[in-house]
């Protein structure tokens, strides 16, 4: 089994929830606050939604979604929201491309219900991410594993979710560890397409302990 000379350092995180100072009322203004709105809160109101509600598998992905139709009653908006895939992007310029242009479609077609005021605001928000490194690294495949199912929620959140904004949403932790220190680009791969919306954080991390074990054989 491989040694690595650049060990896997977990950590944990916790996230202090910012409050913007934009918020929408209507569809046409979301799509004004869409254009404008910092990297920050468009991940958080996407990428970040799967962390704050991991033990669901069913229902709208991301923020936006469940507003229209929840506070907007506009379940064609909701359903093209909820339809964007965070995994097909490199960037949240790319993201926030898409998010734009589905809602400005709506505006164009339905120009009167665009104008329609929601049962309630949406407040746009972003976090403040505060790391901590875990008394514990890795340095082989066993070692990871071992390591992984030690994680809680939070340490697993932010290696394997949050980490995509920081690796510019290419991969995770996880895979990028698997790929650059290990050697093992088929490991990274698959562990890359677990799918984080019909897993839940646990049996995300399950899945990530098969593909292991598999591996160490």
């Amino acid at each position: 089994m491989s040694v690595s000379a650049q060990p896997f350092q977990f950590a944990t995180a916790a996230y202090l929830t910012r409050v913007e100072n934009q918020r929408a009322t209507t569809v046409t203004e979301l799509l004004e606050c869409l254009k404008s709105a910092s990297d920050g809160a468009i991940f958080y109101h996407t990428f970040q939604t799967l962390g704050r509600h991991h033990f669901l598998t069913e229902g709208f992905s991301n923020d936006f979604a469940q507003w229209t139709l929840a506070a907007l009653n506009q379940p064609e908006l909701a359903e093209r929201l909820g339809s964007v895939d965070i995994r097909d992007y490199l960037s949240i310029a790319e993201l926030r491309t898409d998010l734009c242009r589905m809602v400005g479609e709506f505006c164009e077609d339905h120009s009167r219900e665009a104008q329609n005021s929601a049962f309630e605001p949406f407040y746009f928000c972003q976090t403040v991410e505060v790391v901590q490194p875990l008394p514990w690294d890795a340095r082989t495949l066993a070692g990871f594993r071992a390591g992984l199912e030690r994680l809680s929620h939070a340490s697993f959140y932010y290696h394997f979710i949050a980490s995509r904004l920081r690796l510019q949403l290419r991969t995770n932790d996880f895979s990028n560890w698997f790929q650059t220190a290990l050697g093992l680009p088929q490991l990274a791969a698959t562990a890359d397409r677990i799918d984080i919306y019909t897993n839940t954080l646990d049996t995300a991390r399950r899945e990530l302990v098969e593909l292991v074990d598999k591996e160490i054989g």
